[in-house]
């Protein structure tokens, strides 16, 4: 393909593409087409209808103009025929036949009907004369069929309809065939043609009306249509485009109505559902902000009494052996629990640093790599004792991105912890894999799964896939939560995928530069699907 072939391409598409979003965005646009279109479906069908039935009556005025005029012209030309006193030579009665048949011919300049007299199929009369013509139209004008009708029927007058030469155009027509008795010769037909020039100009005639006037009337009914829907379209407009201001946070937006219609009562409906939207949103963000000073306030204020009882049980626990069995064992599900509290408590506070605006990067240069393997040799103690086995999968080149390595690694842990939880004794695996733009880190187990559904919810504070599955790693239910919150302050994607009985799959993708954005990951979400 040449270079000008390709530009005229390039522009082709996109006008194309212009024109298919405006039929997207554009109501009216889509109204008023669809209107056009419809009262142009409907205006052809009346048309040809109309045109067809001007056409037959037109026709079949033409018919019986034809076959009463041939009739009268047949019957002179027997009354001629019949008063015949000449001499009956074949000379005589050819110089005979081309009078009697030229009387028929009109007087005007463009002739309205021609005549032809021919010996007729029947007749073995020995005495032959000549076919005799008016004009240019001659006997291969008449059909076949209707010269043997005529021949098998000569006491009745026989119609065809038919398209005949006429000065090197074709022109229907309406033959008129009819038998008349030649002295001394037999039978002859007699057919008279009557060119449909006349009607044919007509119907053009009228084809052009009825183009012209649908045309017009699919323009007036495309300008009615445009102006009709611009009188609804135009506060609907008004309407979305206060209803994005509200969405984008300017909650004083409203409406003016205007009248008493249906969309002034639409206006007023949008104002009012505003100002509830304006009121409850107001109440949310005063609870929210009672409920994040509560939580940051009683975190805080918990950390003082928590640091007393932590001396108290470290001494306690550090004396168990002193203890009997029974104390001993208390001891140290009290210390465990504390454990337990001490990391809600700090899940806690940083759950109000995030609600509260307050997080922040500190982003250096990170290979991923390296922080996988921290995070895998610190899991290891664990997965031995569920008796699940680490395996990473990590590239020879370097995966580099700059990312605060605290949070990375904080997800990367809350990751494998929850994989290894899950992975009913299967082999976890830690996929990473780079690219130009991003670096991805996919954490896979072959556990339990998730059901249809719970991929969107893992990630939601305190959720459980089974509440009633024991915990074995004291887990406060943010960690996931808190992870999403990482994910999102790199502009990354923490992503799931689960099925039952064929474990899940967990993706961290982050950009490879600060304050870079994402559109596609170097590693697939699901199994066996491409790459985004």
């Amino acid at each position: 393909m040449t270079g000008a072939a390709r530009h005229t391409e390039r522009l082709l598409l996109g006008r194309l593409g212009r024109i298919h979003r405006a039929w997207r965005q554009s109501l009216q646009l889509r109204v008023v087409t669809t209107t056009v279109l419809l009262s142009a479906l409907v205006v052809g069908l009346l048309g040809a209808y109309l045109y067809r039935e001007i056409a037959s009556g037109l026709t079949e005025q033409k018919i019986t103009a034809s076959q009463y005029e041939a009739r009268t012209l047949a019957r002179d030309t027997q009354s001629r025929w019949d008063s015949y006193a000449g001499q009956r030579t074949v000379e005589r009665l050819n110089v005979t036949a081309g009078d009697l048949i030229g009387r028929l011919k009109p007087s005007d300049p463009q002739p309205t009907r021609y005549a032809v007299m021919a010996r007729g199929l029947a007749n073995t009369n020995p005495l032959v004369l000549g076919t005799v013509a008016t004009g240019s139209v001659g006997l291969s004008a008449v059909g076949t069929d209707l010269r043997k009708a005529v021949s098998d029927a000569p006491t009745r007058q026989h119609t065809q309809v038919t398209d005949i030469d006429l000065d090197g155009d074709t022109v229907p027509a309406v033959i008129v065939g009819s038998t008349i008795s030649v002295p001394s010769a037999g039978m002859y037909d007699l057919y008279v043609i009557y060119p449909m020039q006349r009607e044919q100009a007509t119907m053009v005639f009228i084809q052009n009306a009825f183009l012209l006037a649908g045309l017009i009337l699919a323009v007036l009914v495309g300008a009615v249509a445009w102006v009709v829907t611009r009188q609804v379209v135009t506060p609907v407009r008004r309407a979305a485009a206060v209803a994005q201001r509200l969405s984008s946070g300017a909650l004083n937006e409203r409406m003016t109505p205007s009248g008493e219609d249906d969309l002034a009562q639409l206006a007023t409906s949008l104002n009012e559902m505003a100002d509830s939207l304006q009121s409850q949103i107001r109440q949310l963000e005063d609870l929210s902000r009672v409920q994040q000073r509560f939580v940051s306030d009683v975190s805080h204020e918990l950390r003082t009494p928590l640091t007393t009882i932590r001396m108290a049980v470290d001494l306690i626990h550090g004396s168990r052996a002193d203890f009997d069995p029974t104390v001993a064992r208390s001891a140290e599900l009290l210390q465990g629990e504390l454990d337990r509290f001490e990391a809600l408590l700090a899940d806690l506070l940083e759950i109000s640093r995030f609600d509260a605006g307050a997080a922040e990067l500190v982003v250096e240069d990170v290979d991923l790599r390296t922080t996988v393997t921290a995070v895998a040799e610190a899991t290891g103690p664990l997965a031995q004792r569920r008796g699940t086995r680490i395996v990473l999968d990590l590239p020879d080149t370097p995966c580099e991105a700059e990312v605060d390595e605290r949070r990375v690694e904080r997800i990367l842990r809350n990751l494998l912890v929850n994989a290894v939880e899950h992975s009913e004794g299967e082999p976890v695996l830690a996929t990473v894999r780079s690219d130009g733009e991003a670096v991805a880190v996919v954490v896979e187990d072959h556990g339990v799964g998730l059901r249809p559904g719970e991929a969107a919810l893992v990630f939601t504070r305190f959720w459980r896939a089974d509440p009633a599955r024991a915990r074995t790693t004291g887990g406060t239910g943010l960690g996931l939560a808190i992870a999403m919150e990482d994910a999102r302050l790199h502009n990354g994607w923490l992503q799931a995928w689960g099925s039952p009985g064929d474990g899940s799959r967990f993706r961290l993708t982050v950009p490879r530069y600060a304050e870079g954005t994402l559109t596609s990951s170097p590693l697939p979400l699901a199994p066996h699907e491409d790459v985004e």
